[in-house]
């Protein structure tokens, strides 16, 4: 398991098959099929990624437990082909008061979604203390609902962004491979970053050649990021 500091975990609860997988299925075609993975598979593996023949990395899939903020979670949940969700649900238990812990960031002045790395300190103080009073107000609220007899799934509407959540999230090694591609580039919002980066270190941290597999897709995709930035900037001279 992974933890990320004041905001949550990720664990690889289950995953079927790996890298030769893959390749057995790419050869499913022909006929043929391997026992051992060697270098021509390698290259096999490498040129369907290359070529984004991506059918054969959906017949991999990992589970994962999650436990984070549910402003992370709704961003994850976009994350829909390919993919499976099984969440914690307010309408049938009661909520733990635990939030995420922020490092708060000023907001950039040219990318509307965006922040910037760092806060002046003193406003980061003043927003950790008006977080800290809202998170109990609305919690505080909450529990207040709830010994007044109203029901949960209604109580639950006054609960912050930053309320720790949990669930199940099942995907194939080609959906995980785009979530990772997206969510761990620099545009992505930082706690989304922490997450997936807890994803890739959980998911290929006892199969290496997996591991090198998604380094490879990671760096094709940036790679054609970097492709489409130039060739924007080359039409802007006309």
């Amino acid at each position: 398991m992974v933890e990320i500091d004041g905001l949550g975990s990720v664990k690889l609860m289950d995953h079927m098959g790996g890298a030769l997988s893959v390749v057995n299925c790419a050869r499913a075609s022909l006929g043929k099929y391997s026992n051992l993975l060697d270098e021509r598979d390698k290259k096999l593996l490498r040129f369907l990624i290359a070529n984004e023949h991506t059918s054969p990395f959906r017949h991999v899939h990992f589970s994962f437990h999650i436990r984070c903020p549910l402003f992370v979670l709704r961003q994850w949940n976009k994350h829909q082909v390919g993919c499976a969700w099984n969440e914690q649900s307010g309408r049938y238990v009661e909520f733990d008061p635990v939030f995420g812990q922020l490092e708060w960031r000023a907001q950039s002045p040219s990318i509307k979604q965006g922040s910037l790395d760092t806060i002046e300190p003193d406003v980061g103080l003043q927003a950790q203390a008006i977080h800290t009073q809202a998170v109990k107000f609305s919690y505080d609220s909450y529990q207040k609902m709830l010994d007044m007899g109203v029901c949960k799934e209604q109580a639950r509407t006054l609960l912050p962004q930053s309320l720790i959540t949990e669930c199940w999230w099942s995907c194939s090694l080609h959906a995980l491979l785009h979530f990772l591609d997206l969510r761990l580039d620099s545009h992505s919002q930082r706690e989304m970053q922490l997450f997936a980066q807890a994803v890739k270190e959980e998911a290929f941290r006892d199969d290496e050649e997996l591991a090198e597999l998604a380094d490879f897709w990671l760096w094709i995709g940036n790679e054609i990021r970097s492709l489409k930035i130039n060739l924007k900037k080359s039409q802007n001279k006309y």
